[in-house]
């Protein structure tokens, strides 16, 4: 009798722990399935910003430099968003991709505010198109941004909870990263003026 009730304990306890290493895959999963989101905007954004810089080479001849550190910006998120796509749960290719996406932002915020100067430029039909691709392209990044972010603070949770954390760690499930993409407005303090 007590060899079938602790048989059954020990099936228990099993169970139990299969339960807790299925919703730690499926949560998982949804973290990847979320990133792939990111990966469709970014992938977006990134395509348009060389025809971006095409279009305002003719106009901004001696800007050369800004054109070039949008390039090169442009460049390194692509290599951080393809770190980031071969496992989007590993927080140091996440934390990597949050910095260049944040350097690139910062890169096309001086080519737009460059672009002010340029009054022909500015009423290019071609950059105003381009300017609205983006900032619909930046809106859905935000969007799938949110999304990614909810499912890692689910995934996490689950995983840091007791008794969660024991199977977690047998089976080395790492902690997911937020991608957070720092720009300087958003440390920028407003100016205020009562005149």
């Amino acid at each position: 009798m007590s060899f079938v009730i602790v048989l059954v304990l020990i099936a228990a306890i099993v169970l139990f722990a299969i339960g807790i290493y299925n919703s730690l895959i499926n949560l998982r999963n949804r973290v990847k399935n979320a990133f792939a989101q990111i990966d469709v905007q970014l992938t977006r954004r990134h395509d348009l910003i060389p025809n971006l810089v095409e279009a305002v080479k003719g106009y901004m001849k001696h800007e050369r430099g800004t054109l070039e550190a949008v390039i090169n910006a442009r460049n390194t998120a692509v290599s951080s968003l393809d770190a980031a796509k071969l496992d989007p749960t590993n927080a140091a290719a996440i934390k990597e991709l949050g910095v260049s996406e944040g350097a690139l932002g910062a890169a096309l915020g001086r080519l737009f505010a460059l672009s002010e100067a340029y009054p022909d430029l500015k009423a290019n039909q071609n950059m105003m198109q381009f300017q609205e691709q983006l900032t619909t392209t930046e809106n859905k990044v935000a969007f799938s941004r949110q999304a990614f972010n909810d499912a890692v603070l689910g995934y996490n949770n689950k995983a840091e909870n007791f008794p969660n954390s024991i199977i977690a760690g047998m089976f080395k499930f790492e902690l997911a990263s937020f991608l957070e993409i720092d720009s300087e407005e958003k440390r920028e303090v407003p100016e205020v003026s009562f005149s």
